[in-house]
């Protein structure tokens, strides 16, 4: 068995996260929709996740999981025959940038529809992290395969926002899970404009197939899109109908987009179509996000005032990492 890159500290001892199990429902979530703050110790290439504190802990985050999570209804369903999942795979790691320019725009990019996961979905770049790679150099790292960007030292800050339980067929009647991934999500402040960052991209058309920036107005009615609810969405009249993106061509140039903002709010399809949406995780962290832009913007006592999404409140007693100054070394 591969070396565990997710351990679960459970009745006193870390132990690997099974593959067939939720993460969400063995730290202890109950019935709702979370998100459950959860106590986290970030190593080289490791998580270690626990519901309570424990020595070397350096923050505590909000996990969460998709409301039609397949392994949390394999958790509170008999198993029919044929159900069966791998009992010697533990869950895979994953970080994701959400990369912040100076005037408040964050990066999100297009999947390629030739991938075998998550194909034609909107996201932050982002991927696994490899055996004894700092968490966020793997972001990084991520960041620069896919988009071509690399942040100059010392230009940049990061915080970690949250984290969330992935699995892909993401529900059940798409079919039984293949990928079940932990993903944790790291802000990346740039110094330099959305401007100044767009001059140096240049994506990976084997990976990305369009990429944009948006600011929080459209970020906040993204996230406020519930997949797997009836809610309906109150929707500012301020709004544009389109959104700008940057599409790539096959001669490896990119051509100015307008894409309808009623893409971005596409909830998740009950069958496999490779429907164009941003993805439920990416819109987690864009919730997130927002908080913390109104925390840092508004103090405190505003965190999260300008989106109400529903009932989570991601990081209503949540303790993240202070600010780090591009390093890719967490603080303890």
């Amino acid at each position: 068995m591969a070396a565990a890159r997710v351990l679960l500290l459970l009745s006193g001892r870390p132990e690997s996260a099974s593959f067939a199990q939720s993460v969400c429902g063995r730290l202890g979530a109950g019935p709702g929709l979370g998100p459950w703050p959860t106590y986290c110790g970030l190593k080289r290439g490791q998580l270690l996740l626990s519901d309570k504190p424990f020595p070397g802990a350096s923050a505590r985050l909000p996990l969460q999981r998709p409301p039609f999570c397949p392994f949390a209804a394999l958790d509170q369903q008999p198993r029919p025959p044929g159900t069966e999942l791998p009992t010697n795979r533990g869950v895979d790691l994953g970080v994701a940038i959400i990369l912040q320019t100076s005037d408040q725009a964050v990066l999100l990019t297009r999947r390629t529809r030739t991938l075998r996961v998550s194909p034609n979905l909107w996201v932050p770049p982002g991927g696994h992290v490899e055996l004894h790679e700092e968490l966020l150099d793997g972001g990084l790292r991520e960041l620069w395969e896919e988009s071509g960007l690399q942040l100059p030292q010392g230009q940049f800050s990061w915080v970690p926002l949250g984290l969330w339980e992935s699995a892909y067929p993401p529900m059940l009647s798409w079919g039984l899970p293949k990928y079940h991934h932990i993903i944790l999500y790291l802000l990346v402040v740039s110094q330099e404009s959305q401007q100044q960052l767009q001059a140096r991209i240049q994506p990976n058309p084997s990976e990305v197939s369009a990429f944009m920036w948006l600011g929080p107005d459209v970020a906040a009615a993204v996230a406020a899109t519930e997949d797997w609810t009836e809610t309906p969405i109150s929707l500012s009249q301020d709004l544009p109908p389109s959104v700008l993106t940057m599409e790539l061509e096959d001669d490896g140039g990119t051509r100015p987009l307008a894409l309808p903002i009623s893409t971005l709010l596409q909830t998740t399809p009950t069958s496999t179509e490779s429907t164009e949406r941003v993805s439920t995780g990416t819109k987690f962290a864009l919730r997130l996000w927002l908080q913390h832009l109104g925390s840092v913007t508004s103090g405190p006592c505003e965190r999260g005032a300008h989106v109400d999404p529903g009932p989570t409140k991601e990081e209503q007693n949540m303790d993240p990492l202070p600010p780090n100054q591009g390093s890719g070394k967490p603080s303890a």
